[in-house]
């Protein structure tokens, strides 16, 4: 897809400031949300979407990362209809129903723990995310299952965004 950012760790320390810090280092909750609009067909400058988290935490402002809960208010905001996900075993169901998703999940590496924020859709090769390892350069697919690719990585606290393009109609 055009534009979609695959992989943060590649974007110059110099653009797109994130707080202190680059967005290459926290910049995983901006990311989400603008390749989740591209995946719908909308564009918002990064800028933009960079402005509203980092007001999201008037002290922090996204030097250690996005709110949890940013990437919903910010598409309810947008007049988008979303829903959060908090059961693992109606993720498969709920991608396939969205337009696009937002995964929020912590990870694990020995005694190192961290977040990450992904936009994720299924298509009919099944779950692709977009910006999920350090060595990504285009979209990962994740299998056909999206509950067997996080179990399977270990992830835990997961919360999918689902989220509606709001220019359909309402079913």
């Amino acid at each position: 897809m055009k534009d979609l950012i695959y992989n943060q760790t590649q974007i110059p320390k110099e653009q797109w400031r994130y707080g202190l810090r680059s967005s290459s280092a926290t910049g995983c909750g901006w990311i989400a949300t603008y390749n989740a609009l591209k995946l719908m067909g909308y564009h918002m400058d990064p800028e933009k979407i960079i402005r509203r988290y980092e007001r999201m935490l008037p002290l922090l402002h996204g030097t250690t990362g996005t709110v949890a809960f940013a990437p919903a208010a910010c598409f309810r905001k947008w007049g988008f209809p979303v829903e959060l996900i908090f059961a693992r075993n109606r993720f498969d169901e709920c991608v396939r129903q969205a337009d696009a998703c937002i995964l929020f999940y912590y990870w694990r590496n020995r005694f190192k723990v961290g977040a990450h924020f992904v936009a994720l859709h299924h298509t009919d090769q099944g779950f692709i995310g977009y910006n999920t390892y350090k060595t990504s350069d285009g979209p990962d697919f994740y299998g056909d299952s999206l509950e067997a690719f996080l179990k399977k990585r270990g992830y835990f606290g997961t919360v999918l965004l689902t989220i509606r393009d709001k220019r359909k109609k309402k079913s």
